[in-house]
C-alpha cells in the first residue's frame, strides 16, 4: 500500500479477507519493505506464508527484479527472501524450545487433543507436541480447550512414514481466530529446530497436513533456518479505502 495505514483499517480488511493472515507492505528502501501480519482477529509477530506470497507478488508484478534480495522488516527482525529456480527461499530466524510443557499443561493439552503426547515442550510463540502419526492424522482438537493454552498456537507433529517427507505437523491457532492453519511457515521455525536435533540432519523435507496441505524445504544455518516454498497468483485487484 502506498502511504500508512492505521491498525484498525489493517484489521478491518484482514477480517474481510478472512484469510489465516494477510500481510501488509510498506516500502521503505529500494528492496526493503515494512511488513505485518493480521488474522481476522489480531496482528501476529511472525508469519511465513504470507511472507512468501508478498515476495511473490513483488516479484511476479516486476515491482522488484527476479535477481533481487528482498528484505522484510517485522516484529520478528529482518526477514529475507529470494528466488532459487521456481522456489522462494525465506530466510527466518530459529525460533527454539524455551521450557518443556508441565505436567498440567500437559494433561490439559492431551484433553484437548484427545490423544496420548509422546513429548511437549513450548517457545516463545507456539506450543509443539509430538504424537504419532497414525494419532496426528485423526485429531480433532477441543478448539476451545487450546486456546486457554495462553500460547499463540499448538503444533503437532510426528516423523514420516513417507520417505519424501522426514516429517508432518498440524497447526492450530484458535486463540488468533484461525482454528487449523493450512501451511505455516513461523511454525517450521520451531519444527525445524526439534527435528533437526531429533534427526541430526541440517536439510529436512516436511508435509503440513492440512485440508489443502502444503510442502517445505528446510536448511538449518546456525540461528536461521532457510524455509523454500513456492506461491501461484490466483486473484488481483484494488481496494477502494
Amino acid at each position: 500500500h502506498e502511504g500508512t495505514l492505521n491498525d484498525l483499517i489493517m484489521q478491518s480488511i484482514a477480517a474481510e479477507m478472512n484469510l489465516s493472515e494477510t500481510a501488509f507492505l510498506e516500502k521503505r528502501g529500494n528492496t526493503e519493505f515494512n511488513i505485518r501480519w493480521f488474522t481476522p482477529t489480531t496482528e501476529v509477530d511472525l508469519c511465513g506464508h504470507a511472507t512468501l506470497a508478498s515476495a511473490h507478488v513483488l516479484w511476479e508484478d516486476e515491482i522488484m527484479g527476479d535477481n533481487q534480495l528482498l528484505t522484510f522488516y517485522s516484529k520478528s527482525g529482518p526477514l529475507h527472501a529470494e528466488k532459487r529456480d521456481n522456489w522462494i527461499q525465506l530466510d527466518f530466524p530459529l525460533e527454539p524450545e524455551v521450557q518443556i510443557l508441565g505436567y498440567e499443561l500437559k494433561k490439559h493439552l492431551e484433553k484437548a487433543l484427545q490423544t496420548k503426547i509422546i513429548y511437549a515442550g513450548q517457545n516463545r510463540l507456539d506450543i509443539l507436541a509430538e504424537v504419532s502419526e497414525e494419532c496426528l492424522f485423526r485429531i480433532e482438537p477441543q478448539f476451545e480447550s487450546l486456546s486457554q493454552l495462553g500460547s499463540r498456537g499448538v503444533i503437532i507433529t510426528s516423523p514420516s512414514s513417507n520417505p519424501a517427507y522426514d516429517f508432518i505437523s498440524r497447526c492450530f491457532y484458535p486463540r488468533v481466530g484461525v482454528n487449523e492453519d493450512p501451511v505455516t511457515g513461523s511454525a517450521h521455525c520451531f519444527l525445524a529446530d526439534y527435528w533437526h536435533k531429533k534427526f541430526r540432519k541440517n536439510k529436512l523435507c516436511a508435509y503440513q497436513a492440512s485440508q489443502r496441505g502444503g510442502f517445505l524445504k528446510l536448511e538449518i544455518l546456525q540461528k536461521r533456518v532457510l524455509i523454500l516454498g513456492q506461491a501461484i497468483t490466483t486473484v488481483s485487484g484494488s481496494l477502494l479505502i
